[in-house]
């Protein structure tokens, strides 16, 4: 959450030139970082779920193969979000999070930050990642997406004030500031696998519920 800077100690060769790209050009690298991981979240998520495949029936081999590895639309745009939206939000708030803590190593300034942290900057996240979804999810208007916000809120930041203060304690502690980037961006990136996998288990299983209770009074599946 510190502006990185050159690692003073030795390294991994790729891990210094991903650093020393971050420190050359930090909003750049992080977009692609982040468009990156968005991406591979959605794609590893549908894998582990089990997300049934559907390629067209004229699809060609190209599309039908990465079809069979839920690299599809819906991946491209959660690659989009990465890069336009959350990345450069986050790379914004953080960095005015930064400048006010600037220099201040007490412990009430360390748990400044954590509160500024938990009850400015996550809500704004949160908020934006949810609007986000609702679009890539099919909402069509500024109503729906309230709706989808609205709804899912407090379930998503709950668990933010539960993570974020003790990944930014460790952090704090143990961890080289030069790494704070690649050490947050691999704790969103594995939550965000997660909760991607047992969101669409549970719509799966939900769907698979409904299909049988249809069965059983047979009126067969809806349409």
């Amino acid at each position: 959450m510190s502006s990185p800077t050159a690692p003073t100690k030795k390294v991994h060769p790729l891990l210094a030139r991903y650093l020393t790209q971050l420190a050359l050009h930090p909003l750049r690298t992080k977009c692609f970082t982040t468009g990156t991981l968005s991406f591979l979240q959605e794609v590893i998520g549908s894998n582990l779920a089990g997300v049934p495949v559907r390629p067209p029936k004229d699809a060609s081999p190209l599309v039908r193969t990465l079809a069979a590895a839920h690299i599809d639309i819906k991946a491209v745009k959660m690659a989009l979000y990465g890069f336009l939206i959350s990345a450069p939000l986050s790379h914004v708030l953080v960095s005015q999070l930064q400048k006010a803590f600037a220099g201040k190593t007490s412990g009430a300034a360390k748990l400044g930050q954590i509160l500024a942290n938990n009850l400015i900057v996550a809500p704004i996240q949160t908020a934006a990642y949810l609007a986000s979804m609702a679009v890539i999810n099919g909402a069509s208007s500024v109503t729906e997406i309230k709706k989808t916000v609205k709804a899912g809120f407090f379930s998503v930041i709950r668990i933010q004030w539960v993570v974020s203060p003790i990944s930014l304690i460790i952090a704090q502690k143990y961890i080289p500031i030069e790494l704070w980037v690649p050490y947050f961006n691999a704790i969103q990136f594995t939550f965000g696998t997660y909760f991607n996998y047992r969101v669409k288990s549970m719509r799966l299983a939900a769907l698979k519920k409904q299909k049988e209770k249809e069965d059983r009074e047979g009126k067969g599946p809806s349409q």
